[in-house]
């Protein structure tokens, strides 16, 4: 695993913290613009106002906020090194209530290549941009990189609910019917203790690709401009919440796709095609579809909507069959490669220039969506997926390769606001 070391968080002050539910928001990409506003209307002290201000320059309104609420005590700098236990408590797929836990830290930045922090999902050049100058202008870590590691024996996690349950949270906030707990740990034994469990271990990036690649390029910039670079400073380390594999909190919700801007598209002749390759099967409704996608476990499996129309479809034979043979065992085994491939590529034409610039294809993570979209005339064809597991993220990351752009939905999302990690 790749070191991770306590730091000296900025936070709220505890005055502010009384209401925390209306500082903290979701990570940027998340962020409507309608939903920004409302974020800006909870409080004029909200983290959207640093992690996407809706200013003209807003790179340097979010620079100049973050000074002004350091010098006026809106922020406080923890005086000691601490790692951060930081629980969120929702509801799954089934109404269950369920608690995920983890912990944030500064973990030191690596190259892929060092095979210590591994990516699965590809990133694009526009987002690492844009976080670039917030990163530039603010000289912070505004939000966190998730990552996930893998320790079956959970012994980390053990520690971590011993503590929380024989210590006051330091936070508690509900956002989006999430409820949010965060502790502060500062007991040195007890440090380096979780740092030892995740010793040899390594690190698989969940969510925020883009964040940790542009953690590198900053990383690499400030270097190269810095004649006393040691490998030490702050810039070398960034802010990131660890939570592990088998932790029963850590769910993994599906991303759909939706079809649109078609030239001459025939929905007869492409399910004629799909006929090729699957079997198909006529649905009567949503309750339907989810009977189909329960009971066809197989990552092959797929609900098509189409205007006025619903069909199941399983893959016939095995994925190579329909793929490349140069494409890799662990990308075989999912299904979006099917589909982006042999479906959206293969039968439809979309090429991948188009599905990056959403051009022809966008993504949903609610399955309302995608039926709204195809009623109305939006979309021409969306296509209802299976979640990737958290194995098959392990399993392509191990192999170096990257899955296709927003193949997973880690819920809920690491709540933005909760600490900043100063960079220096």
């Amino acid at each position: 695993m790749p070191e991770i070391a306590p730091f000296e968080a900025l936070r709220y002050s505890d005055e502010l913290l009384r209401d925390a539910s209306s500082l903290i928001c979701p990570p940027y990409d998340v962020i409507t613009p309608p939903y920004q506003k409302e974020l800006y209307a909870a409080s004029s002290c909200n983290a959207v106002r640093l992690e996407l201000p809706c200013e003209e320059s807003p790179y340097e309104a979010a620079a100049a906020r973050l000074r002004e609420w350091l010098l006026e005590g809106e922020l406080v700098r923890d005086p000691r090194p601490a790692l951060y236990p930081y629980f969120q408590t929702f509801a799954d797929p089934e109404g269950n209530r369920v608690t995920r836990c983890g912990f944030f830290a500064a973990m030191r930045l690596s190259e892929p290549s060092e095979k210590k922090v591994l990516p699965h999902e590809k990133t694009l050049s526009g987002p690492k941009a844009d976080r670039l100058n917030l990163f530039r202008q603010t000289r912070a870590n505004i939000s966190p990189v998730f990552g996930i590691y893998a320790d079956e024996s959970g012994r980390g996690d053990r520690l971590l609910k011993e503590y929380a349950a024989t210590h006051e949270p330091v936070l508690e906030a509900e956002l989006q019917g999430v409820e949010n707990r965060m502790w502060r740990i500062t007991e040195p034994e007890l440090l380096a203790e979780l740092r030892e469990v995740l010793l040899e271990r390594t690190v698989y990036i969940a969510d925020g690709h883009h964040r940790y690649a542009t953690g590198l390029n900053y990383r690499n910039e400030r270097a190269d401009g810095n004649s006393c670079h040691t490998g030490e400073e702050p810039y070398n380390f960034i802010l990131t919440y660890l939570a592990n594999m088998y932790d029963e909190g850590l769910l993994i919700f599906p991303i759909h796709r939706v079809v649109h801007g078609l030239a001459h598209f025939d929905a007869e002749a492409f399910l004629g095609k799909l006929g090729e390759q699957f079997v198909l099967r006529e649905l009567d409704g949503r309750e339907a579809l989810k009977e189909f996608m329960d009971r066809e476990q197989s990552s092959y499996a797929y609900g098509v909507v189409l205007p006025g129309r619903l069909v199941g479809i399983v893959l016939k034979g095995r994925a190579e069959d329909v793929l490349e043979a140069s494409c890799p065992e662990a990308m075989r085994r999912l299904g979006l490669v099917v589909l982006h491939d042999a479906v959206l590529g293969g039968m439809l034409g979309i090429s991948r220039e188009a599905m990056a610039s959403q051009s022809n294809l966008v993504y949903r993570k609610d399955e309302d969506e995608v039926f709204r979209a195809v009623e109305s005339g939006e979309a021409q064809i969306g296509f209802v997926v299976h979640p990737t597991t958290v194995r098959q993220v392990l399993d392509v990351s191990d192999s170096g390769e990257v899955m296709p752009q927003k193949s997973t939905f880690f819920y809920p999302k690491i709540m933005t606001g909760l600490v900043f990690h100063s960079l220096g």
